[in-house]
């Protein structure tokens, strides 16, 4: 069993703070979800789990198993098993897709990028028949003329291939069609199950029509507001945000955000 933690973590952007004290956990096997109107602090959040240098924390911590992960570089969280998948993915359309995943493969299993890897491979064209991807997709670079749909599809691939600890998605959702909608969502229940801790975040509900998540935490102005159950997420969905707060604030359950 491992967990991983944000504990009263404050970060800034540019001078700016973005994140005033946020606490959340997902543990393995747990299907943890943040929702939030635009600017709450969704992908702040996921890029500083990630290791962007870019995002500066100013006091708080983030604990893997107990250990402070915050000094760490990026690839160093990815080795011990947090893999991110982001809201706006880069292209790298110099390197295949096929080699990034054997190189990816390689690393969680202590051997050079550039070994050989020939059975991941064949089981990445497997999980992606499973999600829709075009076969063509591996010797093309990455990103490299990718829809909005390929590059989720591709993330959500690379997670189900290496079998990380954790599975952090920003908007898996984002640029699908409604069968795509589903193959992700039931991607996401298969890593669970088979033991990852998986933090999403979203806009809408549509993706959790094919999940049913441990718990939920919504953020207001870089703080988490509120934690609950998938029933929150229906009223979200009913009221919108800002109705669901107000039904909250008239019966004093929503956290200051101030």
């Amino acid at each position: 069993m491992h967990k991983l933690e944000v504990v009263n973590l404050r970060v800034a952007v540019g001078g700016r703070e973005i994140l005033k004290g946020v606490n959340l956990s997902v543990s393995s096997g747990e299907v943890v979800v943040v929702m939030g109107p635009n600017g709450s602090g969704k992908s702040t959040l996921f890029q500083t789990i990630a290791g962007n240098p870019k995002y500066e924390v100013l006091d708080g911590d983030i604990l893997l198993d107990g250990q402070s992960i915050k000094e760490l570089a990026p690839e160093e969280r990815f080795a011990k098993g947090i893999f991110v998948g982001f809201q706006s993915p880069v292209a790298v359309p110099e390197v295949r897709f096929a080699f990034l995943l054997q190189a990816m493969a390689n690393v969680r299993m202590g051997k050079k990028l550039t070994d050989p890897n020939p059975q991941v491979l064949a089981q990445a064209q497997k999980i992606a028949a499973e999600l829709g991807l075009r076969p063509d997709v591996f010797n093309r670079g990455v990103g490299a003329g990718f829809s909005g749909g390929e590059f989720k599809r591709a993330e959500v691939l690379q997670a189900l291939l290496l079998k990380p600890a954790f599975v952090i998605l920003d908007e898996p959702d984002s640029g699908l069609d409604i069968d795509g909608i589903a193959a992700v969502g039931n991607a996401i229940t298969k890593l669970a199950s088979s033991g990852s801790g998986v933090l999403l975040s979203t806009h809408y509900a549509r993706v959790l029509r094919f999940i049913k998540p441990t718990r939920v935490y919504v953020m207001v102005d870089g703080r988490v507001a509120l934690e609950g159950d998938e029933t929150v997420i229906k009223r979200i969905e009913e009221l919108g945000y800002q109705g669901y707060f107000k039904e909250l604030q008239n019966f004093g359950e929503l956290t200051s955000s101030k």
